[in-house]
């Protein structure tokens, strides 16, 4: 699904995160204005295109290629 539109996520984005989190299942910062964004879209550039990468935008704000998936537990 990656390259259809930026997903928002959960978490608040703090850029240096993940050199202090748990390597399994890091549950995201507390603190911040920003959320996260994830997996690129078709308006940006191939080496964004991929879950794992990741950016940040204010909440309040939308586009075009921004969006979110709706998922539901088993």
């Amino acid at each position: 699904m990656a390259g259809n539109v930026w997903e928002w996520v959960n978490d608040r984005y703090d850029e240096d995160y993940y050199r202090r989190s748990p390597r399994a299942n890091p549950q995201g910062t507390g603190m911040g204005t920003r959320r996260v964004l994830r997996g690129g879209s078709w308006l940006g550039y191939g080496y964004g295109v991929r879950s794992a990468y990741r950016d940040s935008d204010d909440p309040g704000n939308w586009d075009i290629n921004v969006g979110f998936r709706c998922v539901r537990s088993p």
